[in-house]
């Protein structure tokens, strides 16, 4: 027997050790869609069939319970009839989600979306008048100063929806320059991401290709410079550059046009990456597997296969603990070659294999 293969009596974990770990990593799929299995479930499944050592597979599970305890918070922000909503539905399975309101008076009018590990913050939208406008600033203030129980920023990103066929954006600008930027400080530039939404109409809804459901090159020029302008604004006012994101929700409320989403996966995109390592996980489990939502983007990058790299480096990562030991699951989870291990390139190839498979490559 190669002695690489021994193990201290010591070190062995008994059946009622390891059943403690499988509950406390599993989840409840009662909640979820018939069907639809959670990653962390599929990543627990995976462990539990590796021929290992008790020590070893209580190393791998110990450490996805603590990816599977990791929270995001994701708040919401912009003005009336930017497209908050429409948004926030096109990106997550808003069906599961439950609805709260913020715990504090102060915010009490924020709502509240959970969906597992993942709380959308929807604030109310701006540009309703002076007082009410002071009275969100407040709130979004109050929420932004929120501690979580290891006393970090609860809130990871700021998504700021701006409305890309609207000539009067002064509303957002204050908050963005006023409100936002100055409450995050040192943070600002990677805790804040800038939305142009409604792309499709940004030019009273002429130059957009129907059938391609994507702007024609005169709305694309139109669009690049607002995102352009609302840039240069920005940084004028505070010094930081952050490049907007133009696309289209695709959602149309009262009878209006119903467009397909675009640019939506670059959104989502961006978003991912925003987001601590350790937490993409809880956006994995959420992610609206509506097929149309991500078929139509501004190529400018292969977003889909950046998805699938960034959810493969934690599942790596977090999972595996970088370790060149990781071999055996890296082939198992990711379904890496050989030992091609610890790579972004080889965890995104395996990635593909399992979290988005369904929604992305069908």
């Amino acid at each position: 027997m190669s002695t690489e293969n021994v193990i201290d009596n010591e070190e062995l974990l008994t059946d009622e050790e390891i059943a403690d770990i499988e509950k406390e990593v599993g989840v409840d799929n009662s909640e979820k869609e018939v069907g639809k299995k959670s990653i962390y479930v599929m990543l627990e499944e995976e462990i539990m069939s590796l021929d290992m050592p008790d020590s070893e597979r209580a190393k791998r599970l110990s450490r996805l319970i603590k990816v599977r305890n990791q929270k995001v918070n994701i708040m919401l922000t912009g003005s009336t009839g930017a497209g908050k909503s429409s948004t926030v539905n096109a990106l997550f399975d808003m069906d599961v989600a439950k609805v709260g309101v913020g715990v504090d008076p102060e915010t009490s009018f924020i709502e509240k979306f959970e969906l597992d590990n993942l709380t959308i913050w929807d604030t109310p939208g701006l540009g309703d008048g002076i007082a009410s406008d002071e009275r969100i600033s407040r709130s979004i203030l109050e929420k932004l100063n929120e501690l979580d129980e290891n006393g970090n920023p609860l809130i990871d990103l700021v998504v700021v929806i701006l409305d890309s066929s609207s000539k009067d954006l002064g509303t957002s600008y204050d908050l963005i320059n006023k409100v936002l930027i100055p409450a995050l400080g040192d943070d600002a530039k990677d805790r804040i991401l800038l939305a142009l939404n409604q792309a499709d109409v940004a030019m009273k809804g002429t130059h957009w290709d129907v059938e391609k459901n994507a702007p024609d090159e005169v709305l694309k020029e139109f669009l690049k410079k607002k995102a352009d302008s609302v840039q240069n604004r920005v940084k004028e006012a505070t010094g930081l550059s952050i490049r907007p994101i133009y696309y289209c929700a695709g959602y149309k409320e009262d009878g209006g046009e119903q467009h397909k989403p675009y640019n939506l996966t670059k959104l989502l995109y961006y978003i991912i990456k925003a987001v601590p390592k350790d937490k993409r996980l809880a956006l994995a489990d959420n992610i609206n597997d509506e097929e149309d939502n991500w078929l139509h983007d501004d190529k400018e990058d292969n977003y889909k296969e950046g998805i699938k790299r960034n959810f493969g480096e934690t599942v790596w990562d977090c999972i595996t603990d970088g370790a060149e030991d990781g071999a055996e699951i890296g082939g198992k989870i990711l379904g890496i070659p050989g030992k091609i291990v610890g790579t972004a390139v080889g965890a995104a190839v395996g990635a593909a294999k399992g979290v988005f498979v369904a929604i992305f490559d069908r």
